[in-house]
């Protein structure tokens, strides 16, 4: 994959945040409102890195914000909770080609339940 061709020292770089495992409520059937299930995030992005400068993005907090978001807002599904913490990644940070997958490793016996955007 070719990185674009930016200003001599910056590089656009890739940040990966791989199985980040949780608990929360999400799911529109009765038992999922009541109780919490396992959920795995995955999530890439790119950014423009200027090593002449302090700004970088601390993935720390962005994987903190994802956490947050999902157990705050309880969501009915999975879609609403990537489309909620798509925006609020991107108003929160200078984000490329934000890529994220919810997956609900529990819900079914025989497969894995993902959606991504």
């Amino acid at each position: 994959m070719k990185r674009k061709k930016l200003l001599k020292n910056k590089k656009q770089l890739t940040v990966y945040i791989d199985n980040l495992q949780f608990k929360t409520i999400i799911g529109i059937l009765p038992f999922e409102r009541e109780k919490k299930q396992l959920v795995i995030v995955n999530l890439s992005f790119d950014y423009i890195f200027d090593p002449n400068s302090s700004d970088f993005i601390d993935y720390s907090l962005v994987a903190k914000m994802v956490k947050k978001t999902m157990k705050k807002g309880r969501f009915k599904l999975i879609e609403d909770a990537i489309l909620t913490i798509e925006s609020k990644l991107e108003k929160k940070f200078n984000l490329l080609n934000l890529s994220i997958k919810i997956s609900k490793p529990t819900i079914l016996k025989d497969c894995v339940v993902s959606v991504g955007i």
